[in-house]
């Protein structure tokens, strides 16, 4: 039954494409332009990954501190460590430069050492003005040269915001509109105004301005992606039409496969389109991806058009064929690789639930246009000529398979040490794979702004904010003379942290309100006693601080206060040590009864997403192999063949895991997509080994070793092909200027050639072997599903062909 449902499905389906070709090319044409019309929707990213499901107790923490403070990454940094800037031709450069800045709407105000203000006491009424600190208009160079020497010595409110506690470096601090810092308002600032004027200061005064920022990052890593989608989808097309080339000789076969591709491409964008996901630097992987899945369908399918015809010369018999008898293969097959993707739908992850629904319905995709487009296409055309069949002889590859049955034949306890060795190595490999959760890891080291954070690191000791909300759990809580000792108090041990940057918040104003008391003696830089806060509260009624940064971090009811700390790019083990130092004291100094204290700030979720991210891939993993062990036992009824056949699947991946361990690869959201991604594709071959090896001991009376030979020299070639093009495929990505995209080119080509020589070596080296156990009628029932047709079904399409003729 399942034979006659299973052929006269596929040969109703090949009736069906081929007495339609008119309307299904029309109906192509319709959704690809449908699709197309998609695009518009597209968006980039202009945040990073949040990787942390939206119910999540940090995720619901970040975003109540979004609620009180607004967006915390909104600042550009220029930094210069040059001493000519105080040249007055220079120094009235960066004056323009910051005054240019602005003015434009992106800014909401810019500090720099040009337009500094000072907090002075004035009496008559008492009160506090912020003035300018440089009050001439042109100054001389002596005149400069003692502003830098009252700006190091006697403003300690402005060290790490304007000058460096470490050396001579000076840094602007451009604060953007927090309504455009996640829009694509913040590309048009940085790329076409910032970076321009930049440039043209710097050919000015010949001083080189380092830029960074959690903004300006994030903007020039976007481009990045954006960039490298058409360099992959360009280098995807390339390598894969010059395998398709030398393995068919014939360019119009290479032409008509690289239609049905693009096509496929074409339709990936327009699903992203559709669904309004954004662009990330994992959707940006499909459209090569889809390539590089997709050109194994049309190998098998034009390989076997080709060899119909060498058979018989009947086109219209060769393109049924094509269909009916490639169908449940190449169906099979894409349904088991995307399953490997579809896994990550059942993630919490938006990031990676965006990423499987994308994939697995445009893997689907491509097989359903390669089936359509590849025998229309040829039915329309010439028969293909006598050299461009010659390919069929397969002499080249007769070494090749000859090895693989001399391995299988005499050295299967070569395969099995060799098997164990790799499985031991593997498994120490392992055991020091690191955990990443940095924010920069990724990033194009060789790229000037991944430069430029570096310099900030050493100078300012970190770009990437760390926040901790103080909750007083009262209204003006935070101005208490305790409370803002206890905060004085964290922000010592903060900034005895070489990792972490000296702390900003509401402490440094009143600490500078207490020094201009004193009429601006640096010495008096320091939290105000109660008596002298009485003395010192008059002169603060009619001041205005909305001049100030510092007014953001206490909101509106006094209630809550930010301290602010910018991170190195620390990994995510040195985090958790970080966490575990900063708990501590925090619970010591601020008693759990009278505050409510939490960490946050997008370093901090980032690198907590990552850890929930590997928690992930294993249910992920898990789940590819339990769903495409279930769809096994369903096609071939059989538990031990299953077991026999997850071995050389599962082998390359310990394999990988054990090389990301030395080589140093850490687990990470770009790495972390290997392993399923491998998996899904890598039982490909398993499937059409298995099916081949069962059709052959049914042709060879039970006959072990006849059946396992055969069926190796049969599947060998084909296995041999889609790899080859799979893994040039996959190493695509290995162009890319992101470490974990080269990472994952490098590794998903690894585990796949490591999955052929197992399908290929020690499957059938476990079949041989294993014989008496799993090579019998009960065991090897008749499958659910037909993968490749007998003698029988051979006779029966025939007779299903002069029947449908005879209509």
């Amino acid at each position: 039954m399942a034979k006659i449902f299973s052929f006269g499905f596929w040969n109703s389906i090949a009736r069906l494409i081929l007495r339609n070709r008119i309307i299904i090319l029309l109906l192509i044409i319709a959704t690809t332009v449908f699709l197309s019309t998609q695009w518009k929707n597209m968006r980039f990213s202009y945040t990073e990954a949040n990787l942390l499901p939206d119910d999540h107790e940090d995720n619901i923490a970040y975003n109540e501190f979004l609620d009180k403070f607004g967006e915390e990454g909104n600042l550009v940094l220029l930094g210069v460590k040059d001493s000519t800037l105080f040249k007055p031709e220079n120094f009235e450069a960066w004056k323009e430069l910051t005054k240019t800045l602005e003015a434009f709407p992106a800014v909401d105000y810019a500090i720099s050492v040009s337009n500094l203000q000072q907090l002075k006491k004035f009496e008559d009424p008492s009160r506090f003005e912020m003035v300018p600190f440089i009050t001439e208009d042109n100054p001389t160079e002596e005149e400069l040269q003692q502003y830098q020497d009252q700006l190091y010595n006697e403003l300690p409110f402005y060290e790490n915001l304007v000058y460096s506690s470490h050396s001579n470096t000076l840094q602007s601090a451009i604060y953007l509109n927090k309504e455009i810092v996640n829009s694509k308002e913040r590309k048009t600032f940085v790329i076409d105004e910032l970076q321009p004027l930049i440039a043209n200061f710097e050919e000015k005064t010949g001083i080189d301005v380092k830029v960074s920022g959690m903004p300006y990052i994030r903007t020039l890593n976007s481009q990045n992606i954006i960039d490298e989608i058409g360099l992959f989808i360009l280098a995807a097309l390339g390598v894969t039409s010059l395998i398709f080339f030398f393995f068919f000789r014939s360019i119009r076969a290479t032409i008509i496969s690289m239609i049905t591709v693009c096509i496929g491409v074409m339709w990936a964008f327009g699903v992203i389109g559709l669904f309004n996901y954004e662009i990330t630097v994992l959707t940006a992987l499909i459209p090569p991806l889809i390539i590089v899945i997709g050109i194994p369908n049309c190998i098998f399918l034009i390989n076997k058009y080709q060899q119909e015809i060498k058979k018989h010369g009947n086109q219209a018999k060769s393109l049924q064929r094509v269909i009916t008898k490639v169908g449940n293969a190449t169906l099979m097959t894409n349904i088991t690789t995307a399953s490997g993707f579809a896994t990550f739908i059942l993630t919490d992850s938006t990031l990676l639930k965006e990423f499987g629904i994308v994939a697995s319905i445009n893997i689907v995709a491509i097989f359903i246009l390669s089936l359509l487009i590849i025998p229309i296409i040829y039915s329309y055309m010439n028969l293909p000529r006598r050299k461009h069949l010659k390919h069929l002889n397969k002499r080249w590859i007769g070494g090749f398979v000859n090895w693989m049955e001399q391995m299988v034949r005499h050295r299967r306890i070569s395969i099995y040490i060799t098997s164990i060795v790799l499985l031991v190595v593997s498994i120490i490999g392992i055991y020091t794979i690191k955990i990443s959760g940095s924010l920069l890891e990724d990033m194009p080291e060789e790229a000037e702004f991944f430069q430029d954070i570096k310099f900030f690191e050493e100078e300012f000791d970190g770009v990437m904010p760390l926040e901790i909300l103080v909750d007083t759990k009262r209204k003006n809580g935070v101005l208490k003379p305790a409370t803002l000792k206890r905060m004085e108090e964290l922000e010592n041990h903060l900034a005895e942290i070489p990792e972490l940057s000296q702390p900003i918040s509401i402490t440094r104003l009143v600490k500078y309100s207490k020094q201009a008391f004193y009429n601006g003696d640096a010495q008096y830089y320091q939290l105000p006693s109660s008596q002298e806060q009485n003395f010192i509260m008059p002169y603060t009624k009619g001041f205005s601080s909305n001049e100030n940064l510092l007014t953001s971090y206490i909101d509106s009811t006094g209630r809550y206060a930010r301290i602010t700390t910018y991170m190195k790019d620390v990994g995510t083990d040195k985090m958790e040590e970080l966490e575990e130092d900063l708990w501590p004291q925090i619970n010591k100094i601020f008693p759990q009864e009278r505050y409510e204290i939490s960490m946050t700030g997008k370093a901090f979720i980032f690198q907590k997403g990552t850890n929930y991210l590997v928690k992930n891939l294993i249910i992920s993993l898990s789940l590819a192999i339990l769903l495409i062990a279930i769809f096994m036992a369903w096609m071939f009824r059989s538990f031990r063949m299953i077991i026999v056949s997850l071995v050389p699947n599962l082998l390359p991946l310990l394999v990988t895991a054990g090389m990301m361990g030395f080589l140093g690869v850490p687990i990470k959201p770009s790495t972390i997509l290997v392993f399923s991604i491998a998996f899904g594709i890598s039982v490909d071959d398993t499937i059409h080994f298995l099916a081949k090896y069962r059709q052959e001991l049914k042709a060879n009376n039970w006959r072990i070793k006849r059946s396992v030979y055969a069926a190796l020299r049969e599947t060998g070639v084909s296995m041999f092909y889609t790899s080859i093009v799979l893994f040039f495929g996959f190493s695509v990505f290995m162009i890319s200027s992101f470490g974990g995209t080269v990472a994952l080119g490098g590794l998903v080509s690894a585990t796949l050639l490591f999955a052929m020589l197992a399908n290929l070596l020690l499957l059938p080296s476990l079949l041989l072997s294993l014989e008496k156990n799993i090579a019998n009628k009960e065991v090897m029932k008749e499958p659910a599903m037909k993968i490749i047709e007998t003698d029988e079904d051979e006779a029966e399409i025939e007779k299903e062909e002069s029947k449908n003729s005879e209509r």
